[in-house]
C-alpha cells in the first residue's frame, strides 16, 4: 500500500487553506462592494470615475462613512425647521426680482442648514463628501447648483441656468430639512410670469 508523504499533505492543506482564504476574501469585497453601491447609488460611479479605480473609490466611500460617523448629526426642531421653511418660502419668492441674487443665497441658507444639523463647514468637496453618506441621491443637485453659480460670478450664466441652480439647491435643501415644504410658487411659474409682463 502506499502511503502520501506527509510533505505532500501538509502542502495540499496549505494549498486548500489559501484558496479558501481568497475565496473568503473575494466574497467580503463583493459583499462591499454591492453595499457600497446599494448605499451610494450615482455617487459611487462618480468616485469609480474620479478615482479611476474601483478600490480607490471605495477606500474613500468608506472613510467617508467613518468621517460622518463620528460627527453629530441632529434633525432640526420644529421651530428651526419652520424658520428654515420660510426663508427659503420667501427666498423662492424673490427669484423674479434678482435671479443672480436668489442663487447667493440659496448657496448661504443651504450651508446654514447643514451647520445647524451638524455638518462641519469645510471647502465644497468636503461639504459634498459628508452630504454623500446620507443623501447620496441629492449630493449631485448640490455640485451642479455649485457649477452654475460659478458660472454666474463669472457673468456667464443666463436666469434659466440661475433657475435650475436654485431648483438644485431647493433639492437638497429640502432633503436636509426633512420636512415637506410649504407650498410656493415654483421657480418655473414666477420665471414664467416675469417673463410675460
Amino acid at each position: 500500500m502506499n502511503s502520501v508523504p506527509t510533505d505532500t499533505i501538509i502542502l495540499a492543506v496549505i494549498v486548500v487553506l489559501v484558496v479558501l482564504v481568497a475565496v473568503a476574501w473575494l466574497v467580503v469585497q463583493q459583499q462591499r462592494s454591492t453595499r457600497l453601491k446599494r448605499r451610494f447609488g450615482a455617487e459611487y460611479d462618480a468616485a469609480v470615475s474620479q478615482f479611476h479605480s474601483k478600490a480607490k473609490a471605495e477606500a474613500e466611500l468608506l472613510r467617508r462613512e467613518r468621517r460622518v460617523a463620528g460627527l453629530t448629526i441632529v434633525p432640526l426642531t420644529p421651530a428651526d425647521s419652520s424658520r428654515f421653511s420660510q426663508a427659503w418660502t420667501a427666498l423662492q419668492t424673490r427669484f423674479v426680482d434678482n435671479p443672480k441674487g436668489v442663487v447667493a443665497e440659496a448657496d448661504q441658507l443651504v450651508r446654514e442648514l447643514m451647520a445647524k444639523r451638524g455638518y462641519p463647514m469645510g471647502d465644497f468637496e468636503g461639504r459634498a463628501a459628508d452630504i454623500s453618506v446620507d443623501h447620496p441621491s441629492v449630493v449631485a443637485n448640490y455640485r451642479a447648483a455649485l457649477v452654475i453659480a460659478d458660472r454666474d460670478l463669472r457673468g456667464e450664466a443666463d436666469t434659466e441656468e440661475l433657475r435650475k441652480a436654485v431648483v438644485h439647491y431647493r433639492t437638497l435643501f429640502e432633503e436636509l430639512l426633512d420636512a415637506a415644504p410649504a407650498k410656493a410658487p415654483t421657480l418655473r411659474a414666477m420665471n414664467h410670469a416675469a417673463v410675460h409682463q
